[in-house]
């Protein structure tokens, strides 16, 4: 197993960008993709970051993703529009999305924009970040590939279905939560089978009901939605949303990212941003939600009480300070794509342990 390493973040766009470019992928598209993984890495979040540059590349190569793409809005009101993303990259469709929804937003205090015809796009933290940059608050939302099964459903008919909001805060650390609706996100599934653990009970079945716990069984089965009812009802929600109301793919209509290679995923997403001087001056609103988080956080003297997204910026800011870490699966993904690529990796800093 390789030992981690350390490299500076603008080292590691630079890297990431090139691989895109060499691997086929437009200027436009490489460089909103690279935005999107370097900063996965930056906030810890390793699963959405270089790590599944292997997996774009073949799917670029094998027609799956479509690069140049030619992506086209059609306005639908004064406050939505949608988009037609041309089977480019999710990262880059929903970029364009959210910024889209910021402009409507800054002209009619709300703004809502829905995608079809895109592919998988990373988290969705990053997404509502874009808008609590631009002072706003972001919900964004997307379909899947069907793994995860109805409530008291047998069979997979819902995507990890992801749903994220984001607030602008007075340190600048906006709040960011991210959720898949489902009992666990289907990267951690692949973190059960690399680290060769057993699944709890209560995550996954089989089509007889029974449960799951040998976590490369998982593809043959379906996982649950998360808290039972309560995470249909929101993965049904996200469904409805980013693929019935965009006209994308729905349910098994969304192919795989990792088995449908040479098509393009028919992922659907739906982007909202709010403007908050609407309702109130921003600084009023960031003050009273100051209040709030002080409440929060002070509500249990004994331990620490964690808002959403406060590890990420953790994360971001020792990544900015001290530089990203990047893991032994990580590096070996990344030198795999680089090797047949001819190009050549940066590793010339230190190594230790992540956290050293």
């Amino acid at each position: 197993m390789k030992e981690p390493i350390l490299i500076e973040h603008k080292r590691l766009h630079e890297l990431c960008l090139t691989i895109l470019k060499a691997g086929g992928v437009d200027d436009l598209q490489a460089t909103s993709v690279a935005d999107n993984l370097v900063w996965s890495e930056l906030v810890g979040r390793e699963n959405f970051g270089l790590l599944r540059l292997p997996i774009y590349l073949e799917r670029v190569a094998q027609g799956g993703l479509n690069t140049p793409c030619v992506p086209k809005f059609k306005d639908v009101s004064l406050s939505a529009a949608l988009l037609d993303a041309d089977g480019g990259f999710g990262q880059f469709a929903a970029g364009l999305a959210m910024d889209r929804a910021i402009e409507i937003a800054r002209i009619n205090g709300v703004g809502s924009v829905g995608v079809r015809n895109s592919n998988f796009f990373g988290t969705g933290a990053f997404f509502v970040n874009q808008a609590a940059k631009s002072e706003m608050i972001g919900l964004v939302m997307s379909n899947s590939f069907p793994k995860v099964t109805a409530h008291n459903g047998l069979t997979p008919v819902l995507g990890t279905n992801p749903l994220a909001f984001g607030a602008p805060r007075e340190n600048g650390e906006s709040l960011l939560f991210d959720m898949a609706t489902s009992a666990l996100a289907g990267s951690t599934v692949r973190e059960y089978i690399a680290s060769g653990s057993s699944l709890p009970e209560g995550l996954a079945i089989n089509s007889d009901g029974s449960a799951i716990t040998d976590p490369a069984k998982v593809s043959g089965g379906a996982l649950l939605p998360a808290a039972g009812a309560k995470g249909y009802g929101l993965s049904l929600l996200v469904e409805i949303l980013a693929g019935v109301l965009t006209g994308a793919g729905v349910s098994d209509d969304v192919g795989s990212m990792y088995q449908d290679v040479t098509e393009p995923g028919q992922n659907g997403h739906f982007m909202i941003a709010l403007d908050i001087s609407c309702f109130m001056p921003l600084e009023v609103f960031k003050s009273r939600l100051n209040h709030l988080t002080a409440l929060i956080k002070a509500s249990n003297p004994q331990d620490e009480v964690l808002l959403p997204g406060e590890i990420r910026w953790r994360n971001y800011n020792r990544s900015m300070r001290e530089g990203v870490w990047l893991s032994g699966d990580t590096l070996n993904a990344v030198e795999s794509v680089c090797r047949k690529l001819n190009v050549s990796t940066p590793w010339t800093v230190k190594t230790a342990a992540v956290g050293a």
